[in-house]
């Protein structure tokens, strides 16, 4: 959730998709059956694959990794990694923007993860 809200937060961000923010456009839903958010949060970066790529050069605990998630927190840019080979146009197709970017949250510490996603977002908006 605070990880979510940080993003939500941040300048570098377009749009966040988390279940537990109130924008969410099921988040009622979300809200009756769950008591808990889950770990998974996606987020698209103003900057697009630049931005994208830039933000997951920065990182310095959160893993980068396709996968849907571990004991370590994780990250995936589509556009670089799973989806390079597509063309812009074929990941708009199937709704993958060129800064959308997916975290599995682990077991570190919060704090720590929280100062890492800052910092790269930090450097994401940096030109």
């Amino acid at each position: 959730q605070i990880v979510a809200e940080l993003l939500q937060s941040h300048p570098a961000t377009e749009r966040v998709y988390f279940p537990g923010l109130p924008d969410f456009p099921q988040y009622e839903l979300a809200r009756r059956q769950m008591s808990q958010f889950g770990g998974m949060v996606a987020f698209e970066l103003r900057g697009g694959l630049d931005a994208g790529i830039r933000y997951m050069d920065a990182l310095q605990l959160v893993t980068r990794a396709v996968s849907l998630g571990d004991a370590e927190t994780l990250a995936q840019h589509p556009a670089s990694m799973t989806h390079a080979t597509y063309t812009p146009e074929e990941r708009a197709k199937h709704g993958i923007s060129e800064g959308l970017v997916r975290l599995s949250i682990g077991l570190e510490d919060p704090a720590d993860i929280l100062a890492d996603v800052q910092q790269a977002l930090d450097q994401a908006q940096s030109i």
